[in-house]
């Protein structure tokens, strides 16, 4: 079985979705973790827009890197480019993907545009996640 971690700066949204995805996409194929470089909780509004695509992700965590230094990824995806300049050294001999997703927590507007945003964000999320699992743990 695959490890694959989804690394993003505060793992609270864009991580979230990945990790959401990426556990319905690869079921038994690979174990998925997300991670930060810190630690804000998974945002609601996350919540709320995998689980009108039928995902729950309301028992995920917000988790730091650190927790994770002592398993062997196979992969690490970064999902946002401040993740990968802030990143601190990482030791894994993992492929490193990277995709700079745009952040909806930073969505400005009404309740319905910013949530039009979560929506993109997701959408954005989802198709990535899908080929990536295709690409890479369809064995």
């Amino acid at each position: 079985m695959k490890n694959v971690l989804v690394l993003c700066t505060g793992n609270s949204c864009r991580s979230q979705l990945a990790e959401g995805y990426l556990k319905h996409f690869a079921q038994t194929k690979a174990k998925i973790y997300s991670a930060g470089i810190e630690v804000h909780g998974v945002n609601p509004k996350a919540v709320l827009i995998m689980a009108e695509d039928r995902i729950d992700i309301s028992g995920q965590t917000s988790n730091n890197i650190n927790e994770y230094v002592d398993v062997p990824f196979d992969y690490v995806i970064t999902v946002c480019d401040h993740e990968k300049e802030s990143c601190p050294y990482f030791p894994t001999q993992a492929i490193k993907l990277h995709h700079n997703f745009p952040d909806p927590a930073k969505a400005i507007g009404t309740e319905t545009e910013i949530m039009a945003e979560f929506k993109r964000t997701r959408d954005l999320v989802k198709v990535y996640m899908e080929d990536f699992v295709s690409k890479n743990l369809s064995e």
